[in-house]
């Protein structure tokens, strides 16, 4: 009987060479827990600057990822592509510059990054008169939004922009229609315009400036602001720093719209009911202060990452967002995890979480920053979460006083610290929303003592959804803060 050795030893040899040549022509890239080191965008060795990946956009079958950079080096950041073996290219038409914008453009199947834009077979043009702005945002237009686009820069200048003939139009400067003042007289006041996002939905245009520094920190201005526009007048909705926002539109009357903030006290969530027509305020627990200035909060975002549902980074923490809305409320939100790293912005590409970053500056070094691959669910094995934040701090506050809800679901252990300074003992009245949709229900009454402190442990295991605190008669130099561990 004949041998059929050969025949296996040809197969294997065969299968060996095979696998060689697929080897040898997919590029072996080092992987360590998500982090491939030759993807890294590198900034330059003189005229160093901060180097971060500002915008991450999956689009005609690549991820394009566009860098961004605090002032211009040699180093070319700008625009530059994945394909589907994790191969980077930049792109030749790649501009650098400090720009934190991505949008789709449904009706002309156009997806705009930076200040460029791209068709649906991957062509992109370059809006050249925008190449010098300060991109902070692109949104929808107001009354075309079938051709024209607005570009929001982060000087407060509004751009209305052609996406077929790439044509721009300079339509309102937010700082004198906002702020009613100019530029120069505000750096003389210390504050440092930081426009960060817009968003158009319910027939208005949201903008978010992140303006904070020392004096806001101790109470002594407000330098920040959420805004609204009709397409005629300007409208402030709150006067604190705010640096995102996002929603889902609907037709006929669309979802809701919410912006992330903070102040002095806490972080802050505005929520705008497109069944009310009215905006709400919530507070939000900090999970780190190192974020407590205008330049470093580059750029918490609200991004949906699966198909109807959002993911808020604030603070610190990530939080898992439902965009439904019934009966004018919002679905209750819940933490996530804390973590350390700048994640200037996060989507899904070919099944992973990818996570931008923004991870050395010219004070350590030469600039750099890199992307992280990994699984939704891995989220969840981040740090616990955790934080703190204030209803009231050092505050007059009047009798009958009603603070804003504070999140309280999806924390461990929770203590809330009452102090004040009036000369006689003050009661509060502590108050929980179980359910999430606006009911409050009496939890307990605290008695502080004049000038005096106490505090509220809560049982462990005790959740709801919301917290808030009533103060009962007039209190001077009051404080409630939370700390959730």
């Amino acid at each position: 009987m004949k041998s059929t050795l050969p025949l296996y030893l040809l197969l294997f040899f065969s299968f060996q060479l095979l696998a060689q040549t697929v080897n040898n022509n997919v590029e072996t890239k080092l992987n360590i827990n998500g982090v491939f080191p030759s993807l890294s965008l590198m900034g330059g060795n003189s005229g160093r600057s901060e180097l971060g990946i500002g915008v991450l956009l999956p689009w005609a079958d690549k991820l394009w990822i566009e860098g961004y950079v605090a002032h211009h080096s040699e180093a070319n950041v700008g625009l530059s592509f994945l394909d589907e073996n994790l191969t980077l290219t930049v792109h030749p038409q790649s501009v650098t510059g400090t720009y934190g914008n991505r949008f789709i453009h449904q009706k002309s199947d156009q997806a705009i990054i930076g200040p460029h834009i791209i068709d649906k077979n991957g062509n992109v043009r370059t809006f050249t008169s925008l190449i010098d702005c300060r991109l902070a945002a692109t949104a929808a237009h107001l009354l075309r939004p079938d051709s024209l686009v607005y570009f929001l820069t982060i000087d407060g200048l509004l751009f209305e922009a052609n996406v077929y003939t790439l044509k721009t139009n300079l339509v309102a400067n937010l700082i004198s229609d906002i702020y009613k003042t100019d530029n120069q007289a505000l750096s003389k006041k210390g504050v440092f315009i930081n426009f960060k996002s817009a968003f158009t939905g319910n027939k208005r245009l949201v903008v978010a400036n992140s303006s904070y520094m020392e004096k806001n920190y101790t109470g002594d201005s407000n330098d920040g602001c959420l805004a609204e526009w009709d397409g005629k007048k300007w409208s402030v909705i709150d006067s604190a720093a705010y640096l995102e926002i996002n929603g889902k539109i609907k037709m006929f009357y669309g979802y809701g719209i919410w912006a992330v903030g903070w102040d002095n006290k806490s972080v802050k969530m505005m929520y705008f009911s497109p069944q009310s027509g009215v905006w709400r305020t919530y507070r939000l627990p900090k999970g780190s202060e190192a974020w407590e200035h205008t330049w470093n909060t580059e750029w918490m975002r609200i991004r949906e990452v699966q198909a109807k549902r959002f993911i808020m980074d604030a603070f610190g923490i990530l939080y898992e967002m439902p965009i439904i809305t019934y009966n004018g409320n919002m679905l209750p939100i819940k933490p996530i995890c804390n973590h350390l790293r700048v994640i200037p912005d996060f989507v899904f590409w070919r099944g992973m979480l990818v996570l931008g970053g923004n991870q050395t500056d010219n004070n350590v070094g030469q600039p750099q920053s890199n992307l992280l691959f990994t699984n939704i669910d891995d989220l969840w094995k981040y740090g616990k979460p955790s934080g703190w934040g204030a209803l009231w701090r050092n505050e007059k506050v009047a009798a009958k006083t009603v603070s804003d809800p504070f999140l309280m679901n999806g924390f461990d252990k929770k203590i809330i610290h009452f102090t004040h300074q009036s000369s006689s003992a003050s009661t509060f009245t502590i108050q929980v929303d179980l359910l999430g949709n606006g009911i409050w229900v009496n939890y307990k009454q605290v008695i502080v003592p004049a000038k005096g402190y106490a505090f509220e442990i809560f049982p462990d295991g005790y959740a709801a959804h919301w917290l808030r605190v009533i103060s009962n008669s007039e209190v001077m130099g009051c404080t409630v803060e939370i700390n959730y561990n």
